[in-house]
């Protein structure tokens, strides 16, 4: 079957923009837990009694982020992959 070169020059730029966007997710999801992070610290700091709850909130915020992430990695990794076209 041959396909032509247009139609691979396209399939490339979408595989490279699929790329792209996986990078852009996973710095996004590095700066969000970032400051997830550095909040928890801080109220740590500030209320020292209420560091189980706070930990255990930033756990789960952390989670649900990495869960939008590792969401926004597989629809890029389908979109290089052209799956539903």
């Amino acid at each position: 079957m041959n396909i032509p070169q247009d139609a691979v020059q396209v399939m490339d730029v979408a595989r490279m923009g699929a790329g792209i966007g996986a990078g852009i997710v996973g710095i996004g999801v590095g700066i969000g837990i970032g400051k997830i992070g550095a909040a928890a610290n801080e109220g740590i700091a500030r209320q020292p009694e209420a560091s189980a709850e706070i930990r255990g909130s930033s756990i789960i915020l952390s989670a649900l982020i990495e869960g939008v992430c590792l969401l926004g990695v597989v629809v890029t990794i389908l979109i290089a992959l052209g799956v539903g076209q």
